[in-house]
């Protein structure tokens, strides 16, 4: 990878790379950027642990199967697939907190009919409308105990720690689709820091992080797991076989984000806002290694995965469930938090109804 490239020059990378792509892909109906990067100038370079999103959206794709992180000349793009279907309510794409926000500005690069470009200037026009700002919380919310009811007990180990790890995580994303900020993956906690920061909620911030398990970490510890955590991520992309969703996060071209990434925030003092990332990239190391790896290796990195989970609390499946229970508690508490936050954000708008 280019050791630094603009904004701008990374962005015409993805439209090059899109030509190519949409000339052998059957049923495709449009594309935009999405992500942090949206809010980047043209001449801006690009961070280098920061790829630049695309959303492809396409008739009957599968969003399990996507190209993922790619290399193409110079720029780390990160390719997601939507289907089509998705798309074909515009009260339910305003209310999905995901689509929304990546349609909350014009950053269309290609859409044929016209369709979607029609959706997004409906979805703009009423993003900031409390009655969709509320509906996107509750979206949000929903996902949470969506994911919490999803933890199968008969299911691998790093699936179950997936399930909760993300379930908890997703109560940041409430707060920040309340203050009308990108709900974004990797840097959800610095985010939500700063949105708690700005409207006077910040002692509600260790909370959030207990949730996590991570409140009273120390920049040794998240250390210490990071460089345990550099020896799995390259054991894992080296044996990989199997094909999984997020396989591409687990390559060379990805280690500057999960790996550098993760590394940089430490060094800013932000070490907890780091492990939730850690542990995700951890379960998914595991996941490649258990489908790929050797017995003998599967255990060594297995036991560097289950300290990162010792260190949160968590031996057990009943001690998800029991953090689980734990988020479940929380949420009356977030819930009146994310109201607060939109009765006070200066930009959330009262005066129109929101219907369609």
């Amino acid at each position: 990878m280019a050791t630094s490239i603009t904004v701008g020059a990374a962005r015409e990378a993805a439209v090059d790379w899109l030509s190519a792509y949409t000339e052998r892909q059957p049923g495709f109906r449009g594309a935009y950027f999405i992500g942090s990067s949206v809010r980047l100038p043209e001449d801006a370079e690009l961070p280098a642990d920061s790829d630049i999103d695309v959303a492809v959206v396409i008739d009957g794709a599968q969003p399990s199967v996507k190209p993922g992180k790619l290399l193409h000349r110079g720029a780390l793009l990160e390719i997601s697939v939507f289907p089509w279907k998705w798309f074909c309510s515009v009260d339910e794409v305003s209310s999905s907190y995901h689509l929304a926000a990546g349609l909350q500005a014009d950053t269309i690069i290609a859409d044929p009919s016209g369709d979607l470009r029609a959706i997004q200037s409906h979805v703009a026009r009423s993003f900031c409308d409390e009655v969709w700002v509320r509906r996107r919380c509750e979206n949000a919310l929903n996902k949470v105990e969506t994911l919490l009811t999803g933890i199968d007990a008969s299911a691998p180990w790093c699936d179950q720690v997936i399930s909760w790890l993300f379930a908890t995580g997703v109560t940041t994303h409430v707060l920040l689709v309340a203050a009308l900020k990108n709900p974004t993956v990797r840097l959800r906690y610095l985010a939500v820091r700063e949105v708690l920061d700005e409207y006077g909620r910040c002692g509600l911030y260790p909370e959030l992080l207990g949730l996590l398990g991570c409140a009273e970490m120390t920049p040794d510890q998240v250390e210490h797991h990071l460089n345990a955590l550099t020896r799995s991520f390259d054991a894992a992309a080296e044996v990989a076989k199997t094909a999984f969703p997020f396989s591409s996060d687990i390559t060379p071209i990805a280690r500057p984000i999960a790996i550098d990434g993760s590394r940089k925030l430490i060094g800013s003092g932000d070490h907890r806002e780091g492990v939730f990332w850690l542990v995700a990239t951890f379960a998914r190391c595991n996941k490649i290694l258990a489908a790929d790896a050797p017995r003998a290796m599967q255990r060594e990195f297995a036991l560097a995965f289950d300290a990162i989970l010792a260190d949160l609390g968590i031996l057990s499946l009943a001690d998800l469930s029991s953090r689980g229970d734990q988020v479940r508690r929380f949420l009356p508490i977030l819930w009146e938090t994310a109201e607060e936050i939109i009765d006070a954000n200066p930009a959330v708008v009262r005066s129109r109804s929101g219907v369609s």
